[in-house]
Protein backbone atom coordinates (compact mmCIF):
# COMPACT_ATOMS: atom_id res chain seq x y z
CA UNK A 1 0.00 0.00 0.00
CA UNK A 2 1.33 3.32 -0.97
CA UNK A 3 1.55 6.60 1.38
CA UNK A 4 -1.33 8.11 -0.14
CA UNK A 5 -3.22 4.69 0.10
CA UNK A 6 -2.77 4.29 3.68
CA UNK A 7 -3.25 7.95 5.04
CA UNK A 8 -7.03 7.15 3.04
CA UNK A 9 -7.89 4.46 4.99
CA UNK A 10 -7.27 5.82 8.15
CA UNK A 11 -7.53 9.07 8.20
CA UNK A 12 -10.92 9.23 6.28
CA UNK A 13 -12.62 7.01 8.72
CA UNK A 14 -10.95 9.21 11.74
CA UNK A 15 -12.39 12.11 10.03
CA UNK A 16 -15.63 10.51 9.74
CA UNK A 17 -15.59 9.81 13.68
CA UNK A 18 -14.72 12.84 14.85
CA UNK A 19 -17.57 15.13 12.42
CA UNK A 20 -19.83 12.72 14.55
CA UNK A 21 -18.01 13.83 17.92
CA UNK A 22 -18.60 17.12 16.53
CA UNK A 23 -22.16 17.02 15.86
CA UNK A 24 -22.86 15.77 19.02
CA UNK A 25 -21.28 18.29 21.03
CA UNK A 26 -22.96 21.20 18.87
CA UNK A 27 -20.26 22.16 16.45
CA UNK A 28 -17.56 22.67 18.43
CA UNK A 29 -14.93 20.18 20.55
CA UNK A 30 -11.87 21.59 22.79
CA UNK A 31 -8.69 20.52 21.63
CA UNK A 32 -8.03 18.30 24.12
CA UNK A 33 -10.84 16.00 22.83
CA UNK A 34 -10.10 16.26 19.77
CA UNK A 35 -6.24 15.17 20.28
CA UNK A 36 -7.77 12.39 22.22
CA UNK A 37 -9.62 11.17 19.29
CA UNK A 38 -6.69 11.91 17.04
CA UNK A 39 -4.15 9.75 18.91
CA UNK A 40 -6.11 7.47 20.76
CA UNK A 41 -9.56 6.35 19.48
CA UNK A 42 -10.41 2.98 18.96
CA UNK A 43 -8.43 0.79 16.05
CA UNK A 44 -8.27 4.39 14.31
CA UNK A 45 -6.18 6.87 15.92
CA UNK A 46 -2.64 7.07 15.54
CA UNK A 47 -1.41 4.60 18.58
CA UNK A 48 -4.48 2.49 18.10
CA UNK A 49 -4.04 2.09 14.70
CA UNK A 50 -1.50 -1.07 14.79
CA UNK A 51 1.05 1.27 12.37
CA UNK A 52 5.31 1.38 13.15
CA UNK A 53 5.49 4.24 15.02
CA UNK A 54 8.54 4.29 16.51
CA UNK A 55 11.86 3.29 14.91
CA UNK A 56 15.48 4.90 13.85
CA UNK A 57 14.86 5.25 10.14
CA UNK A 58 12.15 6.81 8.20
CA UNK A 59 12.30 3.83 5.70
CA UNK A 60 11.18 1.34 7.91
CA UNK A 61 7.45 3.15 8.36
CA UNK A 62 8.60 4.78 11.76
CA UNK A 63 7.69 8.64 13.02
CA UNK A 64 10.07 9.05 15.47
CA UNK A 65 12.77 7.33 17.48
CA UNK A 66 12.94 7.54 21.58
CA UNK A 67 16.10 7.14 23.84
CA UNK A 68 15.79 3.55 24.60
CA UNK A 69 15.66 2.44 20.01
CA UNK A 70 18.71 5.13 20.02
CA UNK A 71 21.23 3.34 22.61
CA UNK A 72 20.60 0.25 24.69
CA UNK A 73 22.92 2.14 27.18
CA UNK A 74 20.00 4.64 27.79
CA UNK A 75 18.15 1.55 29.35
CA UNK A 76 21.77 0.35 31.29
CA UNK A 77 21.92 3.52 33.32
CA UNK A 78 18.19 3.93 34.27
CA UNK A 79 18.32 0.39 35.60
CA UNK A 80 21.15 1.28 37.94
CA UNK A 81 18.77 4.28 39.13
CA UNK A 82 15.63 2.15 39.08
CA UNK A 83 17.76 -0.53 41.02
CA UNK A 84 18.57 1.79 43.53
CA UNK A 85 14.89 2.78 44.24
CA UNK A 86 13.90 -0.60 44.58
CA UNK A 87 16.72 -1.25 46.82
CA UNK A 88 15.60 2.20 49.41
CA UNK A 89 12.34 1.24 49.10
CA UNK A 90 12.21 -2.36 50.03
CA UNK A 91 10.22 -3.47 46.86
CA UNK A 92 10.59 -5.76 43.94
CA UNK A 93 8.37 -4.32 41.10
CA UNK A 94 8.45 -1.66 38.49
CA UNK A 95 5.47 -0.33 36.56
CA UNK A 96 5.95 1.54 33.14
CA UNK A 97 3.73 3.78 31.54
CA UNK A 98 3.73 4.05 27.61
CA UNK A 99 6.43 1.60 27.13
CA UNK A 100 6.42 2.26 23.50
CA UNK A 101 8.41 -0.53 21.36
CA UNK A 102 9.33 -2.45 24.37
CA UNK A 103 12.87 -1.93 24.07
CA UNK A 104 13.22 0.09 27.62
CA UNK A 105 11.32 -2.76 29.19
CA UNK A 106 13.41 -5.19 27.61
CA UNK A 107 16.87 -3.47 28.48
CA UNK A 108 15.84 -3.01 32.17
CA UNK A 109 14.96 -6.65 32.66
CA UNK A 110 18.26 -7.36 31.13
CA UNK A 111 19.99 -5.59 33.78
CA UNK A 112 18.15 -6.09 36.95
CA UNK A 113 17.69 -9.65 36.33
CA UNK A 114 16.42 -11.46 39.49
CA UNK A 115 15.86 -8.02 41.35
CA UNK A 116 12.41 -7.68 39.07
CA UNK A 117 9.82 -9.93 40.49
CA UNK A 118 6.97 -8.23 38.34
CA UNK A 119 7.32 -5.83 35.74
CA UNK A 120 3.71 -4.21 35.11
CA UNK A 121 3.46 -2.08 31.76
CA UNK A 122 0.53 0.05 31.17
CA UNK A 123 -0.36 0.77 27.75
CA UNK A 124 -3.32 1.74 25.53
CA UNK A 125 -2.43 0.71 22.43
CA UNK A 126 -3.35 -2.95 22.09
CA UNK A 127 -1.19 -2.93 18.63
CA UNK A 128 1.96 -1.56 20.75
CA UNK A 129 1.10 -4.23 23.35
CA UNK A 130 1.96 -6.91 21.06
CA UNK A 131 5.10 -5.02 19.98
CA UNK A 132 6.06 -5.30 23.86
CA UNK A 133 5.52 -8.92 24.16
CA UNK A 134 7.58 -9.54 20.81
CA UNK A 135 10.16 -7.64 22.62
CA UNK A 136 10.34 -8.67 26.05
CA UNK A 137 9.47 -12.40 25.14
CA UNK A 138 12.59 -14.04 27.07
CA UNK A 139 11.41 -12.01 30.37
CA UNK A 140 7.26 -13.49 29.62
CA UNK A 141 7.14 -14.67 33.23
CA UNK A 142 7.38 -11.47 35.29
CA UNK A 143 5.48 -9.29 32.43
CA UNK A 144 2.44 -8.61 32.76
CA UNK A 145 -0.36 -5.67 31.28
CA UNK A 146 -2.98 -4.96 33.22
CA UNK A 147 -6.07 -3.40 31.96
CA UNK A 148 -6.50 -1.01 34.19
CA UNK A 149 -4.51 0.76 37.59
CA UNK A 150 -4.83 -1.03 40.93
CA UNK A 151 -6.14 0.84 43.90
CA UNK A 152 -2.83 0.52 45.26
CA UNK A 153 0.42 0.66 44.07
CA UNK A 154 3.92 -0.53 45.40
CA UNK A 155 7.60 -0.30 43.40
CA UNK A 156 9.50 2.49 40.88
CA UNK A 157 7.41 4.12 38.40
CA UNK A 158 9.07 4.88 35.48
CA UNK A 159 7.59 6.34 32.19
CA UNK A 160 10.00 7.64 29.41
CA UNK A 161 8.02 10.23 26.47
CA UNK A 162 4.83 9.76 28.12
CA UNK A 163 3.66 12.23 29.28
CA UNK A 164 4.29 15.11 26.04
CA UNK A 165 1.67 12.39 24.22
CA UNK A 166 -1.21 13.36 26.54
CA UNK A 167 -3.73 15.73 25.31
CA UNK A 168 -3.70 19.42 26.18
CA UNK A 169 -5.62 22.01 25.88
CA UNK A 170 -4.86 25.59 23.70
CA UNK A 171 -5.14 29.37 24.81
CA UNK A 172 -5.00 31.90 22.66
CA UNK A 173 -4.34 35.58 23.10
CA UNK A 174 -5.60 38.06 20.40
CA UNK A 175 -4.02 41.01 22.58
CA UNK A 176 -7.22 41.94 24.91
CA UNK A 177 -9.28 38.63 25.26
CA UNK A 178 -7.78 34.88 26.32
CA UNK A 179 -9.48 32.47 24.64
CA UNK A 180 -9.85 28.44 24.67
CA UNK A 181 -8.98 27.47 21.51
CA UNK A 182 -11.28 24.52 19.88
CA UNK A 183 -11.79 22.65 16.80
CA UNK A 184 -14.93 23.14 13.87
CA UNK A 185 -16.02 21.19 11.03
CA UNK A 186 -14.00 22.60 8.06
CA UNK A 187 -15.02 22.52 4.30
CA UNK A 188 -14.16 19.85 1.15
CA UNK A 189 -10.27 19.16 1.53
CA UNK A 190 -9.98 20.97 5.04
CA UNK A 191 -11.85 18.42 7.22
CA UNK A 192 -10.86 20.88 11.05
CA UNK A 193 -10.54 24.20 11.05
CA UNK A 194 -9.27 26.23 14.56
CA UNK A 195 -12.34 27.92 16.86
CA UNK A 196 -11.96 30.16 19.45
CA UNK A 197 -14.21 30.78 22.64
CA UNK A 198 -13.73 33.36 24.99
CA UNK A 199 -12.50 31.46 28.39
CA UNK A 200 -11.75 32.66 32.03
CA UNK A 201 -8.72 30.25 31.93
CA UNK A 202 -5.39 31.77 32.02
CA UNK A 203 -1.87 30.51 31.51
CA UNK A 204 -0.48 29.63 35.20
CA UNK A 205 2.21 32.82 34.74
CA UNK A 206 1.19 36.52 34.44
CA UNK A 207 3.51 38.03 32.00
CA UNK A 208 3.33 39.80 28.80
CA UNK A 209 1.96 37.88 26.60
CA UNK A 210 2.29 39.63 22.69
CA UNK A 211 -0.87 39.68 20.38
CA UNK A 212 -1.20 36.03 18.73
CA UNK A 213 0.20 34.09 21.25
CA UNK A 214 -1.01 30.35 21.74
CA UNK A 215 0.06 28.21 24.37
CA UNK A 216 -0.98 24.93 25.98
CA UNK A 217 -2.24 23.85 29.63
CA UNK A 218 -1.43 20.27 31.04
CA UNK A 219 -5.03 19.17 33.11
CA UNK A 220 -4.57 15.74 31.87
CA UNK A 221 -1.04 15.22 32.26
CA UNK A 222 -1.31 16.96 36.45
CA UNK A 223 -4.40 15.04 36.71
CA UNK A 224 -2.95 11.82 35.44
CA UNK A 225 0.20 12.16 38.10
CA UNK A 226 -2.16 13.20 41.11
CA UNK A 227 -4.14 9.84 40.15
CA UNK A 228 -0.66 8.15 40.37
CA UNK A 229 0.05 9.78 44.16
CA UNK A 230 -3.69 8.44 44.95
CA UNK A 231 -2.46 4.82 44.15
CA UNK A 232 0.66 4.57 45.08
CA UNK A 233 1.20 3.55 48.63
CA UNK A 234 4.73 3.16 48.83
CA UNK A 235 7.50 3.77 46.51
CA UNK A 236 9.40 6.28 43.56
CA UNK A 237 8.81 7.61 40.07
CA UNK A 238 11.01 8.72 37.93
CA UNK A 239 9.55 10.45 34.38
CA UNK A 240 11.57 11.47 30.79
CA UNK A 241 10.60 14.25 28.56
CA UNK A 242 10.76 17.36 27.29
CA UNK A 243 9.96 20.58 28.27
CA UNK A 244 10.71 23.61 31.08
CA UNK A 245 9.83 24.94 34.14
CA UNK A 246 7.22 26.74 33.73
CA UNK A 247 8.76 30.30 33.28
CA UNK A 248 10.73 29.11 30.75
CA UNK A 249 7.89 27.40 29.23
CA UNK A 250 5.02 30.00 29.12
CA UNK A 251 8.11 33.04 28.50
CA UNK A 252 6.96 35.90 26.26
CA UNK A 253 8.98 34.74 23.32
CA UNK A 254 7.69 31.41 23.08
CA UNK A 255 4.25 32.60 21.26
CA UNK A 256 3.67 29.94 19.15
CA UNK A 257 3.38 27.14 22.14
CA UNK A 258 5.24 23.76 22.14
CA UNK A 259 2.46 22.19 20.08
CA UNK A 260 4.17 19.35 17.19
CA UNK A 261 3.57 16.84 15.01
CA UNK A 262 5.79 14.41 13.91
CA UNK A 263 5.60 11.80 10.48
CA UNK A 264 8.12 10.05 9.21
CA UNK A 265 11.01 11.37 11.52
CA UNK A 266 10.10 15.55 10.11
CA UNK A 267 8.04 17.62 12.15
CA UNK A 268 5.48 20.52 11.33
CA UNK A 269 2.92 22.33 13.77
CA UNK A 270 -0.73 21.79 11.85
CA UNK A 271 -2.68 18.66 14.20
CA UNK A 272 -5.85 19.52 11.97
CA UNK A 273 -4.14 17.68 9.30
CA UNK A 274 -3.67 14.17 8.19
CA UNK A 275 -4.99 13.07 11.60
CA UNK A 276 -4.59 9.81 12.25
CA UNK A 277 -0.94 9.30 10.78
CA UNK A 278 1.05 11.35 12.72
CA UNK A 279 2.15 11.81 16.59
CA UNK A 280 0.80 15.07 18.23
CA UNK A 281 2.94 15.82 21.17
CA UNK A 282 3.05 18.99 23.29
CA UNK A 283 6.51 19.77 26.00
CA UNK A 284 5.89 19.12 29.38
CA UNK A 285 5.51 21.57 32.15
CA UNK A 286 7.25 20.10 34.64
CA UNK A 287 6.80 22.76 37.56
CA UNK A 288 2.96 22.32 36.83
CA UNK A 289 3.65 18.62 37.14
CA UNK A 290 5.57 19.14 40.30
CA UNK A 291 3.11 21.00 42.34
CA UNK A 292 -0.06 18.60 40.66
CA UNK A 293 2.87 15.67 42.83
CA UNK A 294 2.83 18.08 45.87
CA UNK A 295 -0.83 18.40 46.05
CA UNK A 296 -1.26 15.44 46.00
CA UNK A 297 1.47 13.56 48.58
CA UNK A 298 4.42 13.10 46.45
CA UNK A 299 7.41 14.15 47.37
CA UNK A 300 10.18 16.06 44.42
CA UNK A 301 12.80 13.74 44.66
CA UNK A 302 14.73 15.40 41.83
CA UNK A 303 14.45 17.37 38.82
CA UNK A 304 17.97 17.53 35.87
CA UNK A 305 18.53 17.57 32.70
CA UNK A 306 18.34 13.90 30.89
CA UNK A 307 22.76 14.68 29.95
CA UNK A 308 22.95 15.39 33.80
CA UNK A 309 21.03 12.36 35.17
CA UNK A 310 22.74 9.89 33.42
CA UNK A 311 25.98 10.97 34.07
CA UNK A 312 25.11 10.63 37.95
CA UNK A 313 24.03 7.21 36.78
CA UNK A 314 26.87 6.16 35.08
CA UNK A 315 26.88 6.57 31.57
CA UNK A 316 30.43 7.74 31.23
CA UNK A 317 31.68 4.70 32.21
CA UNK A 318 29.35 2.38 30.54
CA UNK A 319 30.36 4.20 27.17
CA UNK A 320 34.46 3.81 28.48
CA UNK A 321 33.68 -0.20 27.61
CA UNK A 322 31.30 0.06 24.29
CA UNK A 323 32.24 0.35 21.06
CA UNK A 324 32.58 3.53 19.10
CA UNK A 325 29.73 3.33 17.08
CA UNK A 326 27.99 2.29 20.66
CA UNK A 327 29.18 5.84 22.32
CA UNK A 328 28.26 7.50 19.18
CA UNK A 329 25.23 6.59 19.52
CA UNK A 330 24.85 7.07 23.27
CA UNK A 331 26.38 10.94 22.30
CA UNK A 332 22.99 12.00 20.99
CA UNK A 333 21.41 11.17 24.35
CA UNK A 334 24.01 13.87 26.13
CA UNK A 335 24.43 16.08 23.44
CA UNK A 336 23.19 19.67 24.18
CA UNK A 337 21.97 20.21 20.71
CA UNK A 338 20.00 16.93 20.61
CA UNK A 339 18.31 14.98 23.53
CA UNK A 340 20.84 16.11 26.78
CA UNK A 341 19.29 19.69 27.53
CA UNK A 342 15.71 19.48 25.59
CA UNK A 343 14.53 16.64 27.75
CA UNK A 344 14.31 16.06 31.49
CA UNK A 345 13.69 13.98 34.03
CA UNK A 346 11.80 14.47 37.69
CA UNK A 347 11.77 11.92 40.85
CA UNK A 348 9.09 11.53 43.25
CA UNK A 349 8.81 9.59 45.85
CA UNK A 350 6.08 7.94 48.87
CA UNK A 351 6.81 6.67 51.57
CA UNK A 352 10.31 6.83 52.40
CA UNK A 353 12.72 9.13 52.06
CA UNK A 354 15.45 8.80 49.38
CA UNK A 355 17.82 10.65 47.65
CA UNK A 356 18.59 9.21 44.00
CA UNK A 357 21.79 8.93 42.48
CA UNK A 358 20.49 10.37 39.72
CA UNK A 359 20.42 13.69 40.80
CA UNK A 360 23.16 13.95 43.30
CA UNK A 361 24.89 16.90 41.44
CA UNK A 362 22.82 19.22 38.89
CA UNK A 363 19.52 18.89 40.64
CA UNK A 364 17.36 22.02 39.44
CA UNK A 365 14.63 21.77 41.87
CA UNK A 366 15.16 25.31 42.67
CA UNK A 367 14.14 26.46 38.79
CA UNK A 368 10.61 24.67 39.19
Amino acid sequence: MDAESDLQSVSAPLVARIDAALRRAGGWLPFSSFMAMALYEPGLGYYASGRVIVGRMPEAGSDFVTAPELSPLFGRALALQVGEALEASGSDEVWEFGAGSGALAAELLRTLGSRVRRYSIVELSSPLRERQRQATRDFEAVLRWPDALPDTMRGVVVGNEVLDAMPVDLLHFDGDTWFDRGVAAGEGAVPFVWSDRPTAQRPPVDALFPPGTTTETHAQAEGFIASLADRLEHGAAFFIDYGFPESEYYHPQRAGGTLMCHREHRSDTDPLADVGVKDITAHVDFTGLAVAAQDAGLSVAGYTSQARFLFNCGIAELMERASLRARAEAAMLLNEHEMGELFKVIAFTKGFDFAPMGFATGDRRHRL
